[in-house]
């Protein structure tokens, strides 16, 4: 097979070895979404297997979320444990500039979410949010850290970066590309793949929950799960995306 190599001068020497071990990691899972394979990789450059795109189609869609749910299903040490074996920093963000992200184990989700995202996102993304926008995330964290709204649910084995760019539709079926692996909340990885658009994604989520079903309400806790994400993206990209953090705090308030 061809080979795919990424390469990356932002001079952070973890960034591939913290891919590949998400790529690995989440294939581990029997019958989940497979990955793209890792060949090889060193502080510069990752070599993967090349994939070949096909058009999307309802029926890779539904089997993409049945898969995913596999995935999601088994599990990880904690909320915000790392990939299994690997023990460096993780990382968020195209690979020209990615940002540090807390791979640090939690017992509950929202302290989890609180502590090692919503909070350091939040305070990279400042200088470009109103006061108003500011005063919301704080609340939110708030909220999280109260523990209202941990569901019970075990941490899920998450992609960590879900959106539509890292869902690779081949003659296979869809092979999952540039992790930010993790342990988390199931509903995070939908909430991505909702974020910017997923082709066929109602049937996505139907063969999701045909495997595992979601807990009532999920829809209306996508701004929570994407509000994190949209905060980095304030921190990536500037201030065009304040409005969005601010429909994504808007929404979280209201659960």
């Amino acid at each position: 097979m061809a080979v795919h190599r990424k390469r990356s001068s932002a001079g952070v020497p973890d960034l591939f070895g913290y891919e590949a071990s998400g790529l690995r990691w989440l294939s581990a899972v029997d019958a989940g979404v497979p990955c793209a394979r890792v060949i090889a990789w060193d502080r510069d450059t990752l070599e993967l297997d090349r994939l070949e795109s096909v058009r999307p189609d309802a029926a890779a869609a539904r089997e993409f979320g049945r898969r995913l749910a596999i995935t999601h299903d088994a599990g990880a040490a904690g909320f915000g444990a790392p990939p299994d074996g690997w023990t460096k920093p993780g990382y968020f963000g195209p690979a020209a500039s990615p940002l540090p992200m807390s791979l640090t184990a939690h017992e509950s989700w929202g302290e989890f979410y609180a502590v090692e995202r919503v909070e350091p996102a939040l305070a990279r993304a400042a200088d470009d949010l109103p006061l108003a926008t500011r005063r919301g995330a704080a609340e939110v964290i708030d909220r999280c850290r109260s523990g209202r709204l941990d569901d019970g649910d075990r941490p899920a084995r998450l992609h960590g970066d879900l959106w539509s760019g890292n869902v690779m539709w081949t003659a296979a079926g869809v092979v999952l590309i540039d992790p930010a692996a993790h342990g988390g909340h199931r509903e995070t990885d939908l909430a991505m793949l909702a974020l910017f658009g997923c082709p066929h994604l109602d049937a996505v989520l139907d063969g999701y929950q045909r495997e595992h079903p979601l807990r009532a309400g999920w829809q209306q806790r996508r701004g929570l799960h994407q509000l994190f994400p949209l905060l980095m993206h304030v921190a990536l990209f500037g201030s065009s995306y304040a409005p969005a953090v601010s429909a994504a705090i808007g929404s979280a308030l209201q659960i």
